[in-house]
This record gives structure tokens, sequence and C-alpha cells, in this order.
């Protein structure tokens, strides 16, 4: 006759239980608007990467941030793009006269494996808050291949 289900209440009506929903407000809640996979709440940016044949083309979102402060370091077959953003203000000021802010500040950083990239000849461009890799591919050698006769 009846049923027990949770409800909410909004502008006087009640709305059905719904577990995604839920679980977004939960996420919401705790990694705020930022959502769970987002690239900034963990440290890390936003990248694309195109293969465009002979090479591929990596393109990672950096905004706000000055070409001093970007690095990008070889180990190997290792590539890291590495950011740092510092604070224009002071924390008393943050804490005095700011009403909200969003803007974060801190360090980013991203590695990727380049073990078929050619890195002497990678080139790197940073403009309007875009960073521009260009990576040549390896060529590919043919291996000469022998078959032993067996004795």
């Amino acid at each position: 006759m009846f049923e027990l289900r949770p409800f909410e209440r909004r502008n006087n009506r009640i709305a059905t239980y719904d577990p995604f929903r839920e679980m977004e407000n939960l996420e919401r809640a705790f990694f705020g608007d930022r959502g769970f996979f987002s690239g900034s709440a963990l440290g890390e940016f936003r990248t694309d990467i195109q293969d465009k044949g002979d090479s591929y083309l990596l393109s990672s979102d950096l905004p706000g941030f000055k070409k001093d402060d970007i690095h990008i370091d070889l180990d190997g077959d290792t590539m890291t793009i590495s950011a740092e953003r510092h604070s224009e203000h002071e924390e008393q000021d943050k804490a005095g006269s700011f009403m909200r802010c969003e803007r974060s500040y801190g360090s980013y950083r991203r590695s990727f494996d380049i073990s078929g990239i050619d890195a002497e000849k990678m080139t790197a461009q940073y403009t309007d808050g875009v960073l521009k890799l260009t990576m040549p591919k390896k060529e590919m050698t043919v291996s000469n291949t022998k078959r032993l006769e067996i004795e």
C-alpha cells in the first residue's frame, strides 16, 4: 500500500530518489565543481595528441602560465611537462579583500612515454596559453632477418 523511499523537497514537492544524482552531489561536495577526472583537480592539465603521419602534435592547455614557468624534461623514454603558477597576492590580502578566489596556484605535471619519438628533432611553441610540441616519429628500420640452417 505505502512505499518507503527517500525523498527530497524542492518547492514543496516530493522528488523521486535518484542514486545517480546523489552520487553527483557527493562528488560535487567532495571535489567541487571540477569533478573527479578534471585535470586541474589532480595537479594535471588537459592534453590532446594528434597523429600527423610522420609526427605527433601534442597540445596542452596551460593558460595563465609564463613561458619561463613551463619546463619540458626528457629522461630516457619519458618526457615530463611541468608548470608552476605562483600566487600574485599575499595570504592576508586574500583573506581580507577577496570575496571569492577561484584561480588555482601550484605545480602541474604530466609524463608521457616517448619511446617511438625522435627526441632530438622535437620542437616546442607556447602561444596564447597553449603549449604545442611537434614530435617526429622514429624512422622504422627494417631488420634483416636471417635463417640459420640446422646441422
